[in-house]
């Protein structure tokens, strides 16, 4: 279904104070034709006055049924006995087909996201609320029936996925969208609120499970064939670029536009996160000690050759290993050395 957007006039004020003036008259003439059926006149005017008032009076009441305020950013989806009519979406006082219904079928869902406030029951509506709004009385109020054209963030609870590898990860996302087409948001889909949670959810664990918490040999996250560098914890704005693509593709049809998509939680599973956590540290003692291990060796190979060099003093294979020993024990130990002078021979 396409959408269509109404060009109507915004004279819901001119119709208001016309319908208002006009049952003013209405009450004036029932009290004029009693006076005047009082005083004996002529029976036929005053009788033929007095029913068209008294029809007014009981009537004119649903022109306010067409009177509708749209404040900026907002739209209102019209239906005239089932077949829909238009949209209107420049914000004014209008007024349409008093038998125009509003459609919304997200008015009463409420999401953990930005826009979403509660304006459910125990709210008295006066009078004049109803009468400038055309709600009904099966409507609790005509702003539930409203479709916002806010950009607003969607922030689900947290998920648990398994990556790539099989290690449970829990993540969460937020998800910044908007309404860009009224008609297929609110005829193409069923609610399109929930309908934007569920893709959202799906999207999400379609993407993760290509991705490895982190970097992991012989993984291909693009589906090249080619093993990459990609991790949910290195590449998360190449993650959440993919993330946004795909809901997108789910949601074109539903007239929503994903402007972004972020990850805004990341980390292990409770039950793997304290192994993880050990695996990590394992992982970087062994990248120190390497480190610590090859300066070592330079520094001991440095100092040798300094000693050749300067003839400071002539040491034989076995003098040779011994200092070099001594020198990887000082240079590569967790502790400070404790010296032992050797006043004798190694001989």
């Amino acid at each position: 279904m396409t959408e269509k957007i109404l060009s109507t006039k915004k004279n819901g004020m001119l119709v208001m104070i016309l319908t208002i003036f006009l049952y003013a008259l209405a009450i004036g003439g029932c009290i004029g034709c009693g006076i005047a059926l009082a005083k004996g006149a002529v029976p036929v005017l005053p009788v033929v006055g007095l029913v068209i008032c008294c029809a007014w009076m009981a009537l004119g009441w649903i022109l306010f049924l067409g009177l509708r305020i749209l404040k900026p950013q907002e739209a209102l989806v019209l239906t005239l006995f089932g077949k829909y009519i238009g949209t209107l979406k420049d914000p004014g006082f209008y007024f349409v087909n008093p038998f125009c219904v509003s459609v919304n079928p997200a008015s009463k869902t409420k999401l953990s996201q930005s826009g979403d406030v509660d304006t459910s029951a125990q709210k008295n509506l006066s009078l004049s609320t109803l009468l400038l709004s055309g709600s009904n009385s099966s409507d609790a109020s005509l702003s539930n029936k409203k479709i916002s054209l806010k950009v607003m963030t969607l922030n689900n609870s947290r998920q648990k996925i398994n990556d790539c590898l099989g290690n449970p990860v829990e993540i969460g996302i937020a998800v910044t969208w908007r309404v860009v087409d009224t008609a297929k948001a609110v005829f193409h889909v069923d609610n399109y609120k929930e309908y934007l949670s569920l893709q959202c959810d799906s999207a999400l664990r379609n993407i993760v499970r290509l991705y490895p918490y982190d970097t992991a040999p012989d993984v291909d996250t693009t589906g090249d064939g080619i093993a990459d560098e990609g991790s949910l914890r290195g590449s998360s704005e190449i993650v959440a670029e993919r993330i946004r693509n795909e809901i997108q593709e789910k949601v074109s049809d539903a007239g929503l536009e994903i402007i972004e998509a972020r990850i805004t939680y990341l980390a292990y599973a409770p039950e793997i996160a304290a192994v993880m956590l050990q695996r990590q540290q394992a992982s970087a003692i062994i990248d120190a000690r390497k480190m610590i291990v090859d300066g070592a060796v330079g520094m001991v190979e440095m100092a040798l050759e300094q000693l050749s060099e300067k003839d400071v003093v002539e040491l034989d294979e076995e003098r040779k290993a011994a200092m070099v020993s001594n020198l990887l024990v000082v240079l590569c130990g967790n502790h400070d050395a404790q010296p032992v002078v050797n006043s004798g021979s190694l001989y």
